[in-house]
């Protein structure tokens, strides 16, 4: 149609803007919120489709050196944070207390299925995220058992094979038609990559609306207790963000691998797991919206510069 690859030319040099506006609407605007969130599915399997194609399949799956470097940071990621946090909050006597099962949780989902947009709006290279996301992803159902086996009150309710299946299923199919569709013609140019961008931007400002459901009605009923949780999310999803930027090799693909590091699917955990665990950390999962897509914004500067310094 006229005009629409110059709107998506416009969105993607604002992409940042349009994750802010996706924000606010979740924020401001609860009926839609409500109204977009059985439909979610959707825009994350075209964000991936998007991503795949733009990306490619050589660049995505990469060579062995970067397989053995994905699972080692898979295992790191998914296995060793969440366990090292799970000590340290048994430690302090708090194992049990809400805010501990949100970050430890957090800290065992896989990677964000938007995590290489975030990597692509912060000016990085978002190949080695859609690596970790497709890795950290099929692993999961075995990564998560030693969580589920020592967080309290979760060895007996086993987390759903059948949720991590459909998530891989989803991902596996929507990168497997963005690839096919690469391989039938040519490589984007730079103005088709453009336009790629800015549709995925204002996919995932969408996304983030129905993602936000729970926030808004708590912000006006408890303006306290969402203040707390926001802090903790800001917290973990930043911290492990900055930690990993300043511990990662400054080579191209440390901004992705830190991206991924503090942007978890941990929305995951609320197929995979009764309503009856997860419901108390329904708030941590909506304030965590708020630092995931500010990550472009707030640390596109920091992975600037640590790489430029190599």
């Amino acid at each position: 149609m006229p005009g629409t690859i110059p709107f998506l030319h416009l969105a993607a040099r604002h992409g940042r803007l349009c994750l802010v506006a996706g924000l606010l609407a979740g924020l401001l605007l609860p009926g839609l919120a409500l109204a977009l969130r059985p439909w979610l599915p959707l825009p994350i399997a075209a964000l991936l489709a998007l991503t795949a194609y733009r990306i490619g399949p050589r660049a995505a799956l990469g060579g062995l050196a970067e397989l053995r470097t994905g699972l080692g940071l898979v295992a790191v990621y998914q296995v060793a944070l969440p366990l090292g946090a799970l000590a340290l909050f048994a430690a302090a006597g708090v194992a049990a207390h809400p805010l501990a099962l949100a970050v430890v949780l957090m800290l065992a989902a896989p990677p964000v299925a938007g995590s290489p947009n975030l990597t692509i709006l912060a000016g990085q290279e978002p190949a080695p995220a859609l690596r970790l996301l497709v890795i950290g992803t099929a692993l999961f159902p075995l990564t998560v058992l030693p969580v589920l086996v020592l967080v309290p009150g979760l060895s007996g309710a086993g987390v759903s094979g059948m949720a991590a299946l459909r998530l891989m299923a989803v991902i596996g199919l929507a990168a497997g038609a963005g690839f096919a569709l690469r391989l039938r013609g040519r490589a984007p140019d730079a103005g088709t990559s453009l336009a790629l961008d800015g549709l995925a931007a204002i996919l995932l400002a969408v996304l983030v609306v129905g993602l936000m459901s729970a926030l808004g009605p708590a912000l006006r009923t408890a303006p306290g207790g969402v203040a707390l949780w926001l802090g903790v999310a800001v917290a973990a999803n930043l911290g492990i963000q900055v930690a990993a930027a300043l511990v990662l090799p400054r080579d191209a693909a440390m901004p992705a691998r830190a991206i991924v590091a503090g942007n978890r699917n941990i929305a995951l955990f609320l197929v995979a797991l009764p309503a009856g665990i997860t419901d108390p950390i329904l708030l941590f999962i909506g304030c965590y919206q708020v630092p995931m897509y500010l990550t472009p914004i707030l640390l596109s500067g920091l992975y600037s510069r640590r790489f430029r310094r190599d």
